[in-house]
């Protein structure tokens, strides 16, 4: 190849993958569209864990950045960071956070211990051993998450356990996985994107609020697995997201837009992210996850936000191929 080179780097996709893992042929299909709009001569690599076969492939092409979109490696999300670790060995720029940052926040342990140790609010959580039900030093109701899977992976309205058996319960369910237990915070839910802007602070993007329309009495309002991926259920037609608020509304957005920020320091993100956020009746927000590389599917929460503030799928991919080679 000749000319302005980029590669694109996506994880490889398991026998029988699912919907959720699926979807990074759809981003990177959008991403391409983009870089080639944007004038770069695009090739695909993908990335499974013979890391030694997609390092001759970026060695050989020599691209001037590497854009990276893998969200997960043969199905295991917990080895996100091999991509940038990879990069960095072979000394290439690439889009996106660094190693350190996207490791902290693929693990949402460790993520939610950094965030409490620096002050940023985060719901209470205990971990749980292998074989052990946890005793948590909070009260109910309860959430049962996983430590490395994102994409709402295994979440229904049962992870939401109002009291101990109910927790016991949904245990048992999802045994085998590596699982936490974290504090339920009943209200509203907002995300927040980031972009990256050439050196300055990052553009927070407008804020989002997923809603929870008629949901049946007693059936949690959370964005489970059938919200985010199952088309025709009724959790995925109830949860719209809306970008337009009352002026009552003006200080907690700002609130959320601080912490956001907070955020993008604490982990040292880069290019761009997505931080997700509960409010409790109180008006207290709580940061649930810090997302980096988030999905830049036309669908996507990021692109919806972006078009918010009038950018372009275009617009927002130059804005984080300048942040990598910058």
């Amino acid at each position: 190849m000749s000319g302005r080179k980029a590669a694109l780097l996506f994880g490889r996709l398991p026998p029988r993958a699912g919907f959720d893992e699926q979807d990074v042929l759809v981003e990177a299909a959008t991403v391409e569209r983009a870089l080639r709009e944007l004038d770069w001569q695009v090739r695909r690599v993908p990335l499974g864990l013979d890391l030694r076969s997609a390092a001759r492939r970026l060695s050989r092409m020599a691209p001037d950045f590497v854009f990276n979109v893998v969200e997960s490696v043969e199905g295991r999300d917990r080895l996100v960071h091999l991509a940038p670790a990879l990069l960095d060995s072979l000394g290439l720029p690439y889009t996106g956070s660094p190693t350190e940052a996207i490791f902290l926040t693929s693990s949402k342990l460790l993520a939610k211990q950094r965030m409490r140790a620096a002050g940023v609010p985060t719901p209470a959580w205990a971990p749980i051993r292998p074989g052990a039900i946890p005793e948590p030093d909070f009260p109910p109701p309860y959430i049962v998450k996983s430590v490395w899977e994102h994409a709402s992976i295994g979440l229904t309205g049962s992870s939401v356990a109002p009291d101990r058996p109910a927790l016991e319960q949904e245990l048992r369910r999802r045994a085998g996985r590596e699982l936490f237990v974290e504090a339920y915070v009943e209200g509203r839910e907002f995300n927040l994107a980031l972009l990256e802007e050439a050196g300055r602070q990052p553009q927070v993007l407008p804020p989002a609020e997923i809603q929870f329309q008629s949901f049946p009495e007693g059936k949690p309002r959370i964005v489970d697995y059938a919200a985010k991926w199952e088309s025709g259920s009724m959790e995925f037609a109830r949860t719209p997201r809306r970008f337009d608020f009352p002026d009552p509304d003006r200080g907690l957005l700002e609130a959320l837009k601080n912490l956001a920020l907070r955020c993008w320091e604490l982990f040292a993100l880069r290019g761009y992210a997505r931080v997700d956020f509960r409010v409790d009746a109180a008006g207290q927000p709580w940061v649930l996850e810090v997302n980096t590389n988030p999905c830049l599917s036309p669908d996507a929460g990021f692109l919806a936000a972006a078009a918010q503030a009038g950018l372009s799928l275009t617009e927002v991919v130059g804005r984080i191929v300048e942040g990598a080679r910058s």
